[in-house]
């Protein structure tokens, strides 16, 4: 009979020997399988999607196999790998990026903060275009969001209208995301909230791998939130993370909104951590009350399972390789697509002057910023004899995925249009949004992500330049 050890080892070689059959005669995006069989016309060419191998899947099995389940090992390891990649002190796991950033607004209004508690009606600054779950923790969370424009160049913030927003007493934070994973003037917005002691969530959930200077972008912010969402830099099917910079009281909260509300900081399957179980004595409850069952805050239960993180960690291992190849494929598009620059405007990473059709340019002094990108961003200029759904609708044709800018200005968005007619105190505008409503109707995005073969950019490229000639 053979041993357990013997027994697993077989089903983990035989999962990867199956998986490699089964995934990597088809798959692009199954790493060592076959080559390049993409027929133009006929196969999609996706705007994103997983891109994994044999190891993974054989992660997932074997956690599995130690039917563990629930957070605990796998996320341990995976939680430690992630913060030491982005240079911060922890990173926390839960379900999903989205579910990351509700996470980190509420922790901030947890009464341990004292008086940098966020209070019902304080406001936090925020950018109109983008995704809706970056904004919509601060309504969830009883805050007004303070919209300031977007600039369609770089598809972040216009920094120049902060101190316009700002109102002393009422500003108490600011959360952006980095568009597309451009990061935005990371520069302008920390010496912003240190002047006016902000706190600062950052939405790093499309800009895993990106760079600002020399520092991860993810690591600037008070907090920061991940995505491990499929078309996300790295995946672990459903997920997220909430990385915390340097404030341990703030691990403390978030894990606390992430399970349950609970003041205990046990992790699962572990008990007495604090050595003094039953020696609490917290808001009315009997002193000696079980302090697995303290809850100091109205918390949720977001966890992702630890199956999960076992591919995580298989996944993690791939960034670099994974950010090579999106700033590559991100080039590749830019210098086949320059003869349409008569009809398009393409995106500048934040603080680049320019493109000299092979690589960015930079002004002397100019803090070097080096994105991981999300997608590749198409402007359709506006005297273009072609408009962005014309465009959308030739790709969709020519079977080559294309997203909009996710939710466009989100202040035209059934949800903020119906709560602004509700309560038109809930939110406050700043100008007239010209940036983010060109972004909402000129701009659409294709792939660059690193399932991408260079048979399907020759195609995307032939594609759009086709189109741009034959409207010319």
């Amino acid at each position: 009979m053979k041993s357990p050890e013997a027994l697993r080892k077989q089903i983990l070689e035989l999962t990867e020997e199956l998986a490699s059959i089964t995934h990597g005669q088809e798959n692009p995006a199954f790493i060592g399988g076959a080559d390049d069989l993409f027929i133009p016309g006929e196969h999609t060419v996706p705007y994103a999607g997983r891109v994994f191998g044999s190891e993974e899947i054989s992660a997932a099995v074997g956690s599995v196999l130690d039917f563990w389940l629930t957070l605990g090992p796998e996320g341990e390891a995976f939680e430690r790998k992630l913060a030491e990649c982005l240079g911060v002190k922890r990173s926390l796991l839960v379900n999903s990026g989205s579910s990351a950033n509700l996470l980190a607004m509420s922790a901030l209004t947890s009464n341990r903060l004292k008086e940098r508690a966020l209070q019902p009606g304080d406001e936090v600054i925020t950018v109109a275009a983008g995704f809706p779950t970056t904004v919509a923790p601060i309504l969830q969370n009883r805050l007004v969001p303070v919209f300031i424009d977007n600039d369609p160049i770089t598809l972040n913030a216009k920094v120049e209208y902060l101190e316009e927003a700002y109102q002393e007493g009422k500003t108490k934070a600011v959360m952006m995301a980095h568009t597309l994973g451009n990061p935005f003037d990371l520069k302008a917005i920390t010496e912003f909230c240190e002047k006016y002691n902000l706190w600062l969530i950052e939405d790093n959930c499309d800009a895993l791998g990106s760079l600002y200077g020399d520092q991860m972008t993810g690591s600037f912010g008070d907090l920061t939130s991940q995505s491990f969402y499929p078309p996300h830099h790295l995946t672990l099917g459903e997920g997220g993370a909430v990385n915390i910079r340097d404030n341990m009281l703030l691990k403390v909260l978030v894990e606390s909104f992430r399970d349950w509300g609970r003041d205990c900081w046990c992790p699962s399957g572990k008990d007495n951590t604090c050595c003094k179980r039953f020696g609490w004595q917290l808001g009315e409850l009997p002193k000696g009350y079980d302090h697995k069952y303290i809850y100091s805050h109205f918390g949720y239960n977001i966890k992702p399972l630890d199956i999960q993180a076992a591919i995580g960690r298989v996944q993690i291992e791939r960034l670099d390789e994974f950010s090579a190849l999106r700033r590559e494929n991100w080039k590749t598009l830019r210098r086949g697509l320059d003869s349409c620059s008569e009809f398009i405007d393409f995106v500048l990473p934040t603080h680049a002057s320019g493109w000299d059709g092979n690589d960015f340019t930079w002004d002397e002094g100019a803090t070097r910023v080096d994105p991981s990108w999300f997608g590749f961003m198409l402007m359709v200029k506006e005297d273009a004899p072609f408009t962005k759904v014309e465009l959308a609708k030739h790709l969709d044709e020519k079977k080559i995925g294309n997203r909009m800018l996710f939710g466009g200005n989100l202040l035209r968005q059934p949800a903020f249009v119906d709560r602004m007619k509700a309560e038109p105190d809930s939110m406050r505008v700043i100008g007239e949004m010209a940036g983010a409503d060109e972004i909402m109707n000129r701009a659409l995005f294709i792939g660059v992500y690193p399932g991408l073969t260079s048979a399907m950019l020759e195609y995307v490229i032939e594609v759009i330049t086709d189109f741009v000639g034959q409207k010319h």
